[in-house]
């Protein structure tokens, strides 16, 4: 069952996330307003698009939740196969995402640290070469060293 629903909801979720989709529910929003004055604005006219919207929202809460659900975990994976693969990466930060609140703000409170620390020692960002680039890091410090 959990299979065919996946299925269905990313399915559900590409077709429903569509351009295409979105202008049937302009188009459908139009036709109502349209035949507003007809039925005189009556309560009927009202509760058909109440009906309708709160039925597709209430299904829709499932579907995309099943998709973000999916795709986070998805995300995560690819993340702890990255962290592995890196070999000076800690490794105790894989599934970091199963970890308390406190444990995450006590790392939140490390990473500032480190930060703080490579800044102070010319790494950070707010140094003059750039972390992202190391062959001009490395020209750089060659050139100073030359001097």
């Amino acid at each position: 069952m959990h299979e065919k629903f996946r299925k269905f909801a990313r399915y559900s979720s590409e077709i429903l996330g569509s351009a295409e989709t979105f202008l049937v529910a302009c188009i459908a929003i139009i036709v109502w307003a349209a035949v507003g004055p007809r039925y005189n604005y009556s309560d009927t006219w009202q509760l058909v698009i109440n009906t309708a919207t709160t039925i597709i929202t209430f299904l829709m809460v499932f579907i995309i939740q099943n998709t973000q659900n999916r795709d986070a975990r998805a995300i995560q994976l690819k993340l702890d196969e990255l962290i592995r693969a890196v070999t000076e990466a800690r490794t105790g930060l894989v599934r970091l995402e199963q970890s308390t609140d406190e444990e995450l703000r006590t790392l939140t409170s490390d990473f500032e640290n480190l930060r703080t620390r490579t800044a102070a020692s010319g790494q950070g960002p707010n140094s003059n070469c750039s972390i992202a680039d190391p062959t001009e890091r490395k020209l750089k410090s060659e050139a100073e060293g030359a001097d």
